[in-house]
């Protein structure tokens, strides 16, 4: 999106344009085209003046000044430059830029110059080989893409203009089958995924050649080709994408094209070597950097020379080890595979030296492997467990779950780890070494110096690699037992499930899968289809830093969930005998050859010999897949010819029954296949009820799961197939039942009932439904049901607003088409409002004439006939003012400052139309008609902000909505009379459209948003005004949908740029808050800290640092300081909203009745179980329960002391059933537990006040009673880290840790972890000298001495 309402800043990372579509974020790398560029130093490169003149040039070219350019270009440059030109035009411009190819080309043109354009043909063609020549063992999408770009450009200069891209040049065929070779003996298909795209989009400029289009015998010999390389089985989806959308493309129908059989000639392929990398170009690649003839303007080091910036890095390196090659039981597994160079000078002078490179290499290992190995499973771990819980939510099988989540875990801990100790290992290694041989050498001398850095940077990287794939391995066997602990939950509720005999559902994520996604991204009953699956099999193929033939893939030869297929004689037998009748039912047939159903048959036919040759699982899953979806395809309509219909019958029937047989994949196993393939076919084949009576016949589908599918589909009475399909399914059934079949009356029953449910209201379905069900209405005996129910309401807060009027605007904005003629009625009425809004002097004078003249044209224009007229009209003005923002800022010919000026020119034309006709509607006191108008104005906006948001997804602009949002809120709350007694509604209004357009329905709309909420006039009139206006609980839901938003985000300790802005933005909206209206924070601080997350330290020290402004904060390092003795210590603070209905109301009446009786005991041992809600690490316990039940036991055992006349410390409250539950918890709570639980009595350390009082002597009390260290480190640690953050730090949070480190009571100092470490003990000596700056620091010093 644009990003808070402005321009999208341009690309600044390579040459930038001010043409359309340009993109605002360049990521492609030219670096491999950089290196490579050293070759050719032969170039004469221009002068810097003149490099700069040519970038401006083409900066802003553009189609409208293409001579001009042109004739500029002749100035500037003569025929000794081409060679240069031509370099700088590929490599810094078209590979990069492919949207204006056209316009490059037409340049070319333009100028007409044979030596230019041949200079840039051998340009293209240098760069092309350079690409394919490049190593492709990583995964190197830059390349790709620019290998692409090339490709395209490449076409258009040769193919385009009837000019033949010679042998000599580039053989594509034989690129092709090199390609596809090489694949073969490395087990991937690497070099397929350069080649495959690059070879389409050459062809691509075929189509509108007469030369080169079909049917020219060169393309279509490398199009049969493609076709046979299409037939490959295991081929990678997108390049099978690839091919069918050059056919598409070109207009060829794929069945027509016949694949030819050049792959197979391996004796050819071993001869070719158009992908190798010749030795010259390895040369160059170890040099690196750009020489001084290289391509200008482009980054480089201000010289106009390029290079390589130092601290990038080592290239990924080649795998040296397999998986199994590496011991990680204990750090002697390093020992068998050690590098040492016995050639070093250095070794060879001091051979003693060899006995420190083991010890540097396991230093740098042990110093790495816990950081590097918590990092690389915490982030793959997250990531697999959503996935997983995503794409498998709908799948009962647990080994396939399970299988799915190892394969993908072992994956992306391998490349986390490979990515985050690589380069640290390197470094720690050579620090290491360099360390141990001048100490060992003692006396150096600068030459030595220089051999030891040499050697030492060597065996470094001679070892890198090792230890490398030591710390992937142990954290890869780690991730295992993980994952299998964070998905511990959904497999024993499916074990559960199985054992009681019932069908697993999750009943939400099918809602949410039916209700929110699009159907073609939408998860099915049943779990992922086999070419989903493709894409976790895919992890086991090659794992990031290890040789890819021993791959430890947990499973490796399991395929969802059934050992890797290997037929018995059996049947290979039924499939011989299979082939042998379809082969005979083909020969008798009279039908033609082109006959559809023939066709079908010979595929089927086709694929069961293929079967029969590989005997993989994969083929016969694609068998299957063919026999469901010719079956279903054949039978709707079936063959006019009954003997036809009767074979082509049994052959399909015939392959399903073997795959069926317990010697194939048995009963259960094909049933569920089956299931999935059917309820995932195309629309067009799927509902066919002859199909799918012979499938239940068989007994190979799911009925249950095609009960829920149908019902689904049918429930809304519009989806005509699917109720036609239905009706039949359901009456085959009833007479199937007569016939004493196993069928049963159970069998479809929720789609019997939603038939029924559409009958009892059959008035108002379509009339074409209604025909349909009518036959249901006469014959049965209709049960009327209760309505289904409605649209959930909006999700809020307790306390929060109700937004049903908004909210039921946006359910009901009218879908249907506008009457004609009315678009252009409504632009004409816009177009004379901003004309006359743009005549200020006239405004000022005559407003109240133009506006009442105006708004009689509406009403004689017939707009304000109807509330739909209205809505209809405010819907078609705001799409003009979007449509017109997308046109100006895309104008390639206008500054970001004019593109804006342009935008507001118009969407203030029509905000100020608004604000008229909110003011004049009504009689002025009638402020329930204003508001009405506002609220409609304000549905329409949001419906046309999340429609244009979902259609344009990354191309979104938030410019005109975040300008319409901020100038109507500015109007309407300017001082007028009129408005001034609507304010409480407007603002009511703003709050609730913003929390319908909140970041997590609108991530796009993110930026402008807060920057809505944290508007000045917004916060002021929401805040200031607070007592009397009663709309800070507005405010405090919007913050909670930021909060809230942002959570997932801040879970991660490295924040992406965009994240950081919104960060920063919300730090910011923070320190207004605390300087501004410290009273709201201090209202609200428990729900705020409720959903912030834990390690988001300070911006929960901010909410916590508020105090209210009328009070005098003591300052907590006056010596002696007593706290009961302050006047604000015995109030309670105000706590908003009602926190006590987080805790479940059964732990509440146990915990009430527990406080007032202290029994019984068992209560106490219970409560660990109330808080946990699952056995996932980091989601165990149920946060918002625990943090309302440690504010509740608080606030309850300050009410006791006060009803006794005391006041709270370590002596009055010990002893009591309060103290009971905090002491259990403590204990009773594993790491992660007690973490939150001090966390949640440390949220209520703020500004003087009794809950401050109380919680502080609680954690000193808990800290001084317990005898375990580990719970006295724990709570050190969660006062410690909201200490060591920048400030501000909360009052009270100072007193307490000053306590505890002063008062000789706690013996602070004189606990381990204190010294645990150099590093520790020095963190916390300067804690306590910032905390107590008179302390004597040889006070301290001594005592961490002792």
């Amino acid at each position: 999106g644009g990003g808070n309402g402005a321009v999208p800043p341009k690309p600044t990372g390579s040459p930038v344009t001010t043409r359309r579509d340009a993109p605002s974020i360049n990521t492609t790398n030219i670096n491999t085209l950089l290196v490579a560029a050293t070759q050719h130093v032969e170039r004469k490169q221009p002068s810097e003046e003149l490099q700069d003149k040519l970038l401006f040039l083409f900066n802003n070219l553009s189609t409208s000044n293409l001579q001009e350019k042109i004739e500029e270009f002749h100035g500037l440059f003569g025929e000794e430059y081409y060679e240069w030109v031509a370099q700088y035009l590929v490599m810094k411009r078209v590979s990069i830029e492919p949207n204006f190819h056209n316009l490059y080309m037409n340049f070319l043109d333009t100028l007409n110059s044979p030596l230019l354009y041949k200079a840039v043909l051998r340009e293209t063609y240098r760069n092309v080989k350079v690409l394919l020549h490049a190593d492709k063992t990583s995964n190197n999408f830059s390349d790709r893409t620019i290998l692409k770009n090339l490709g395209h450009w490449l076409g258009m200069q040769t193919l385009a203009k009837s000019k033949p891209i010679l042998h000599i040049d580039l053989a594509l065929k034989e690129l092709i089958l090199e390609a596809y070779y090489k694949g073969q003996q490395k087990q991937g298909q690497q070099e397929l995924l350069y080649v495959v795209p690059f070879v389409a989009k050459v062809l691509e400029s075929c189509a509108d050649n007469k030369v080169f289009k079909p049917p020219n015998a060169w393309t279509m010999a490398i199009m049969q080709v493609l076709m046979e390389l299409h037939a490959v089985p295991d081929l990678k989806l997108n390049l099978k994408f690839e091919v069918e959308v050059l056919c598409k493309h070109l207009s060829l129908d794929m069945a027509d094209i016949t694949p030819g059989s050049f792959l197979n000639n391996i004796e050819k392929a071993q001869t070719l070597d158009q992908l190798s990398c010749p030795k010259e170009a390895v040369a160059v690649a170890v040099e690196g950097g750009l020489s001084s003839g290289g391509v200008g303007g482009g980054g480089g080091n201000g010289n106009g020379q390029g290079g390589v910036a130092p601290g990038q890095g080592p290239s990924p390196s080649q795998p040296l080890f397999y998986y199994e090659d590496i011991n990680v039981s204990s750090l002697a597994g390093l020992v068998p595979h050690l590098q040492i160079n016995g050639q070093l000078t250095l070794l060879q002078q001091f051979p003693q030296l060899k006995q420190y490179i083991l010890p540097a290499v396991e230093k740098a290992v042990q110093d790495l492997l816990p950081p590097v190995i918590d990092r690389s499973i915490k982030i793959a771990l997250t990531t697999t467990e959503h996935l997983i819980k995503k794409d498998f939510s709908l799948d009962p099988d647990t080994h396939q779950m399970q299988l799915a989540g190892h394969n993908m875990v072992h994956h992306l801990t391998a490349g986390m780890g490979m990515i985050t100790c690589r380069e640290p290992l390197l470094i720690s290694i050579t620090n290491n070494l360099k360390t141990s041989f001048t100490t060992a050498l003692r006396a150096t001398t600068e030459e030595q110096k220089s051999v030891v850095e040499q050697a030492a940077q060597q065996i470094a990287a001679d070892n890198t690699e090792l230890a490398c794939c030591f710390i992937q391995k142990t954290a890869i066997e780690k991730s295992v037992a993980e994952m299998d602990k964070r998905l511990a939950e959904e497999y024993e509720i499916r074990r559960l499930t199985q054992n009681d005999g019932r069908r697993y559902c999750n009943t939400a994520a099918l809602t949410y899968q039916a209700e929110r996604m699009p159907t073609e991204l939408r998860m099915q009953v049943g779990g992922p289809t086999p070419p989903q699956f493709v894409v976790y099999e895919e992890f086991t193929r090659t794992l990031p830093g290890f040789l890819p033939s021993n791959v430890p893939a947990v499973a490796k030869d399991m395929v969802h969930g059934k050992m890797e297929f290997i037929p018995s004689d059996e049947f290979m037998q039924i499939l011989g005998k299979c082939i042998q009748e379809i082969s005979q039912h083909l020969r008798v047939a009279l039908a033609p050859p082109n006959n559809p159903h023939i066709l079908m048959m010979r595929l089927l036919l086709k694929m069961s010999m293929q079967l029969k040759i590989s005997r993989n699982f994969s083929t016969l899953l694609t068998l299957l897949q063919k026999a469901l979806e010719g079956l279903l395809e054949g039978m709707n309509p079936p063959p006019n010819d009954p003997e036809l219909f009767v074979t082509f019958r049994d052959c399909h029937l015939l392959i399903l029954k073997m795959i069926q047989n317990p010697n194939g994949l048995s009963a259960d196993v094909a049933m569920r296949h089956v299931t999935r393939i059917l309820l995932n076919a195309r629309d067009d084949i799927k509902y066919s009820p002859r199909a799918i009576i012979l499938l239940i016949g068989l007994q190979i589908v799911d009925m249950k799961q095609l009960d829920e599918f149908l019902a689904k589909a049918i429930e809304n009475g519009r989806n005509l197939i699917a109720l036609s399909c239905s009706i039949k399914l359901v009456n085959a059934i009833v007479s199937a039942e007569k016939r004493e079949t196993p069928i049963t009356d159970k069998d479809l029953m929720k789609t019997k009932e939603t038939l029924y449910k559409l009958a009892a209201g059959i008035r108002s379905l379509p009339e074409s439904s209604a025909q349909l069900l009518e036959p249901f209405r006469l014959d049965h005996d209709i049960r009327l049901t209760s309505a289904l129910p409605g649209m959930d309401e909006l999700d809020r807060a307790p306390g929060a607003p109700p937004t049903s009027s908004i909210h039921q605007g946006m359910i009901s904005t009218p879908e249907l088409e506008d009457p004609p003629g009315l678009y252009e009625k409504v632009e004409y009425l816009l177009s004379e409002w901003v004309r006359h809004f743009h005549q200020p002097g006239r405004l000022l004078k005559e407003g109240d004439t133009i506006y009442a003249a105006y708004v009689a044209r509406l009403q004689q224009q017939g707009i304000l006939r109807s509330d739909d007229l209205i809505t209809r009209f405010f819907r078609i003005s705001v799409e003009m003012c979007v449509d017109l923002c997308y046109r100006t800022l895309n104008e390639p010919s206008l500054s970001a400052a004019m593109a804006r000026a342009k935008c507001y020119h118009t969407m203030d034309a029509f905000v100020k139309l608004i604000v008229v006709l909110v003011r004049y509607s009504g009689e002025p006191t009638n402020t329930v008609t204003k508001i009405n108008l506002l609220n409609k104005v304000l549905v329409t906006v949001a419906h046309v902000l999340i429609q244009d948001h979902e259609s344009k997804s990354t191309d979104f602009y938030q410019l005109a909505y975040h300008r319409f949002f901020i100038m109507l809120l500015s109007d309407l709350c300017a001082p007028d009379p009129v408005f001034d007694t609507i304010t409480l509604p407007v603002l009511h209004a703003f709050s609730s459209v913003y929390h319908i357009l909140r970041p997590s329905r609108a991530p796009g709309f993110a930026y402008s948003w807060l920057e809505l909420i944290s508007n000045r006039t917004f916060i002021a009139k929401m805040l200031l005004h607070s007592q009397q206006l009663k709309v800070s609980t507005l405010y405090h839901q919007l913050l909670i949908d930021l909060f809230k938003f942002l959570a997932p985000f801040l879970r991660n300790a490295e924040l992406t740029k965009p994240t950081q802005l919104l960060y920063k933005g919300t730090l910011r909206v923070l320190l207004v808050l605390l300087h501004d209206f410290p009273e709201f924070l201090c209202d609200y601080h428990f729900s705020f800290c409720d959903v912030i997350p834990p390690n988001c330290i300070q911006m929960r020290n901010l909410i916590l640092s508020a105090f209210p402004r009328n009070m005098r904060l003591p300052d907590p390092f006056t010596p002696n300081l007593k706290v009961e003795l302050l006047p604000d210590i015995a109030h309670a603070p105000r706590i908003l909203p009602q926190y006590t209905q987080h805790i479940p109301p059964n732990l509440k009446k146990d915990l009430d009745n527990y406080i007032r009786t202290r029994a019984p005991v068992s209560f106490l041992s219970e409560l660990r179980g109330h808080l946990q809600i699952s056995t996932q690490p980091g989601n165990q316990y149920n946060v918002s329960a625990m943090n309302a039940l440690v504010l509740y036991v608080g606030t309850q055992a300050i009410a006791y002391i006060h009803s006794k006349s005391s006041t709270p410390s370590t002596s009055t409250i010990g002893h009591k059933a309060h103290m009971d539950i905090f002491q259990q918890l403590v204990v009773d709570l594993d790491t992660e537990g007690r973490y939150l639980f001090l966390n949640a009595i440390a949220n209520q350390l703020r500004y003087p006040n009794s809950h401050t009082h109380y919680f502080s002597c609680a954690l000193l009390s808990l800290f001084a009673e317990t005898s375990v260290e580990a719970i006295q480190e724990q709570i050190t640690r969660v006062l410690l880290e909201r200490l060591i953050v920048n400030r501000p730090h909360p009052w009270g949070l100072l007193i307490t840790f000053i306590e505890l480190i002063k008062n000789p009571t706690y013996n602070f100092w004189k606990h381990d972890f204190v010294h645990c470490a150099p590093e520790i003990e020095k963190l916390f000596e300067s804690v306590a000298k910032s905390c107590m700056p008179k302390q004597p620091a040889s006070s301290t010093q001594e005592e961490s001495q002792d």
